[in-house]
């Protein structure tokens, strides 16, 4: 069965740090772009970074500096989303999702992941 399985997520105070993992079974990711989106309450799916097959990354403009995207290149069956200085605002369920070749925005994408909850709170 092809799917995508994030985990990682869960509560951290202001300031904090996570890191999300994205892992694929049953292929691999090296000729898939690989997106993470989020979706807060009341609000539109929107793609928080992606990184292309050969690595080029693309960030939202809001979260430059604070999110890092990366793949691990010995497994091609992963893909991470650091992410540092958590404000409430970040507060959304994350997915990532996987496409042949090349970043888009949300339309496109094969497969997606369940999604983990990410809580920034004190």
């Amino acid at each position: 069965q092809l799917q995508l399985v994030e985990s990682g997520g869960g509560l951290v105070q202001p300031g904090g740090s996570l890191r999300l993992s994205c892992a694929a079974s049953g292929f691999t990711l090296d000729t898939y772009a690989v997106g993470w989106f989020r979706q807060a309450p009341g609000k539109e799916r929107e793609r928080v970074s992606c990184i292309s097959p050969s690595s080029r990354t693309y960030y939202l403009d809001s979260l430059k500096g604070r999110f890092t995207i990366s793949r691990d290149n010995t497994k091609n069956t992963v893909v991470y989303l650091q992410m540092s200085g958590l404000r409430p605002e970040d507060t959304a369920v994350y997915f990532c999702a996987a496409r042949p070749n090349y970043c888009s925005g949300p339309l496109g994408y094969d497969f997606w992941g369940q999604g983990t909850q990410v809580t920034v709170s004190s």
